[in-house]
């Protein structure tokens, strides 16, 4: 009897303590709803200026949404709304061209890297490091690329107007544009390098990316290739789509190729659904920190079915979904409701802090050492290598860019107050340069002189001595656009190999080995045993 009481007893205790608990909560949130309630009220009375009452609830809910620190998460406004159907909804139309970052790091400004023949920017006389100041009547200063792409995007034959910066005019350009529908391959060229490797730069998920590759790797099996590089360096992402049907291409029918996980842990899984165009050719893809979204989809899960080496640096680690819930009154809330994982349950989003509509980097993924890629959470591929997770695609092998010398540095910190200038002197240089040269040009020491030159004449640079210490660097920004402009961009890459450690080792690698499995022991990352295979799938 007395263990009988015993328990009774902790039983009795145990609801008052549960009754606290909801208690609690609710006083919690009744101080809450007050709170909001008197900063309303004292705001709709004694703020200085008037506001009308729906628009204190509008700002108090936009406030809310910025308060998350998640950048994808907003209220949108009806004005806003508009603008978001407009870029997302069917078909959609841009400018036709490619908008960047300067090499310069302190340089933030918008740059127009490519303009596309026969599209409405090159039809408005657009030039190649043009910068963007303004997008209709709003200043781009402080904006992402993301945001200055989502407002130049929209509904084909709609309008949008642009303010562009141009080194040697003083007032900006104002153009207003039609938009239309730009058909622009995914993948640009293909090389053959080294001992038969084909080399595919793969630069957006657009519509037409899936069957872009697809060509592009017959077209190298048609040349001899017998090993691949697929290049997801400064890959941005795209269509959800597209990454699927391109994971596809290398993997067996029936693997999973992602998930994504709701905060009740229900998840949807996606699977490769037909046979894949490139089973067993040996495969490395480059990532670097500029590799985001859907690249991410695809390069998480070729390395967790052992059926790629990822080298390179440490990608984005973008892997949110977002849904779009209509409200009254013609708002909707667009609200994080999800996350991407990788086959092997590696979560793809990386945590961040998020502070007044920027991105705070407290660790660098260009910073990213063998060292540390083991701190983070570790799972196991297919085959029982160790692949680690903590946001982002760590790769396998680790290989920094080629940096800059301390004189380069400090050359490059002296001009970025005139970044515009220098980078518009360059183009125009190296657009009178191109019409000279033969393909194996090298960079002419006259060349710099006369560069030199001309960057003195325009303020830019009177340090001969600095500017001489920088030469490596200034003969590479040289001979790219040349290259560039005389005969397009699979030549400029080829001169530009000298340069790219990640690409030349992934060279080296592929060259010494016809077989994944030689492949990954190459890398010291040997397949120590057999990868499961896929579920068998039903055919309808």
């Amino acid at each position: 009897m007395q263990r009988s009481r015993k328990t009774a007893l902790v039983g009795a205790l145990l609801l008052p303590l549960v009754a606290g608990g909801f208690l609690l909560q609710s006083r919690a949130q009744r101080q809450g709803e007050l709170l909001l309630d008197q900063v309303m009220s004292l705001v709709t009375d004694r703020y200085v200026d008037t506001i009308p009452a729906a628009d204190v609830y509008e700002k108090a809910a936009l406030g809310l949404g910025k308060e998350l620190n998640d950048p994808y998460s907003e209220l949108l406004t009806p004005k806003d709304l508009k603008q978001f159907n407009s870029r997302t909804g069917g078909r959609y139309g841009g400018l036709g061209m490619l908008i960047g970052q300067p090499l310069l790091p302190q340089d933030k400004s918008i740059v127009v890297e490519t303009v596309y023949p026969n599209t409405p920017a090159e039809a408005g006389g657009v030039r190649e490091g043009d910068r963007i100041t303004r997008v209709d009547s709003l200043s781009t200063q402080g904006w992402t690329l993301s945001q200055v792409s989502d407002y130049l995007t929209g509904t084909p034959g709609t309008k949008v107007s642009a303010a562009f910066a141009r080194a040697g005019v003083a007032a900006p350009i104002r153009l207003t544009f039609t938009r239309a529908i730009i058909k622009v391959s995914a993948v640009p060229y293909t090389l053959i390098l080294g001992n038969r490797v084909g080399y595919i730069p793969l630069v957006q998920f657009n519509e037409n990316a899936a069957v872009n590759l697809d060509s592009a790797l017959k077209y190298l099996q048609q040349q001899g290739a017998r090993s691949v590089i697929l290049d997801l360096r400064g890959n941005p992402g795209g269509m959800l789509d597209q990454s699927l049907n391109i994971a596809n291409m290398f993997l067996r029918e029936g693997q999973e190729l992602a998930s994504v996980k709701s905060r009740e842990g229900t998840a949807q899984n996606y699977t490769a659904k037909a046979a894949p165009v490139s089973p067993t050719t040996p495969l490395i893809v480059l990532t670097d920190e500029r590799t985001a979204s859907a690249s991410e989809i695809v390069a998480g899960a070729l390395q967790d079915h052992d059926r790629a080496l990822v080298l390179g640096q440490t990608s984005f680690g973008k892997g949110l979904v977002q849904g779009v819930y209509n409200l009254d009154g013609g708002y909707a809330l667009k609200l994080t409701t999800a996350k991407w994982f990788t086959p092997s349950g590696r979560s793809i989003q990386r945590p961040r802090k998020f502070v007044n509509g920027q991105f705070v980097e407290e660790s660098p993924d260009t910073n990213e050492t063998d060292v540390s890629k083991k701190t983070r959470p570790a799972y196991k591929s297919d085959a029982g290598r160790v692949v680690y997770g903590g946001g982002g695609i760590a790769p396998d092998v680790i290989v920094q860019d080629d940096t800059l010398t301390t004189p380069e540095q400090q050359f490059a910190r002296a001009v970025a107050p005139k970044s515009q200038d220098f980078f518009t002197a360059r183009d125009d240089y190296a657009m009178e340069l191109a019409k000279t040269v033969k393909p194996d040009f090298t960079v002419q020491p006259a060349w710099l002189n006369e560069f030199f030159t001309r960057l003195e004449t325009k303020g830019i640079t009177s340090d001969r001595k600095g500017y001489d210490a920088a030469s490596r660097y200034l003969s590479r920004l040289l001979e790219q656009r040349v290259a560039h402009f005389a005969f397009g961009d699979s030549t400029a890459k080829r001169r530009d190999l000298s340069y790219d450690a990640p690409l030349r080792r992934a060279i080296a690698l592929l060259d010494k080995v016809t077989s994944e499995r030689e492949l990954f022991a190459m890398a010291g990352e040997p397949l120590t045993a057999t990868p499961p295979a896929p579920p068998k799938t039903k055919k309808p």
